[in-house]
């Protein structure tokens, strides 16, 4: 459902609102809510953050954060899996990890509900892409699809399952076919 104001809601106003779950997103000057996360979105993205954070975050070289609110270029996303190198993440005055992140992660990655506009998603991560972001993935469970977006580049078709798939240069070490992917779904 998408909220249609009578004038359009600045992001200002957006931001000032409570949260909701599941959250929502500000695009354009309307309120669009993110879907419920399934039974195959929320297994996937449980596991693919402790696998991105097993390789980036002992060296301190990146983190990653699930359902992480980003707000820059005019809007403000939560993409399934936010990417942060490590000297890029926002931090408050006590050094420690801040509430607000007002940047582009430097990976996003989507995971397709059954309902959730494939369109809506794409237009999600090239708005990353144009605003910094290195890598975008778009993970669909049902056809077992991973879309790689890199900025000013074809996008990338990874199905089969002994494919590795490509990842933003700091997570080189991460080794993940698109068969370990979907494997997670067999629990």
């Amino acid at each position: 459902m998408v909220r249609a104001p009578s004038k359009k809601l600045t992001l200002e106003e957006f931001l000032k609102l409570p949260e909701t779950k599941p959250a929502s997103e500000y695009i354009d000057g309307q309120i669009f809510p993110k879907p419920m996360p399934q039974g195959k979105h929320s297994r996937i993205q449980g596991e693919l953050v402790p696998a991105v954070n097993t390789v980036v975050k002992p060296q301190r070289i990146a983190l990653a954060f699930p359902e992480l609110r980003c707000t820059f270029g005019g809007r403000s996303t939560v993409p399934d899996v936010a990417v942060f190198v490590w000297d890029r993440i926002p931090r408050d005055e006590n050094g420690e990890v801040a509430n607000t992140f007002l940047i582009a992660p430097d990976w996003t990655i989507e995971i397709l509900s059954p309902d959730q506009s494939q369109t809506k998603v794409t237009k999600n991560i090239l708005h990353c892409l144009k605003h910094g972001t290195q890598m975008g993935w778009s993970i669909d469970p049902e056809e077992q699809t991973v879309l790689v977006y890199r900025p000013k580049q074809e996008v990338d078709v990874f199905d089969r399952p002994d494919a590795i798939l490509p990842v933003p240069s700091f997570a080189s070490e991460l080794q993940l076919t698109v068969g370990d992917l979907f494997a997670w779904l067999s629990v």
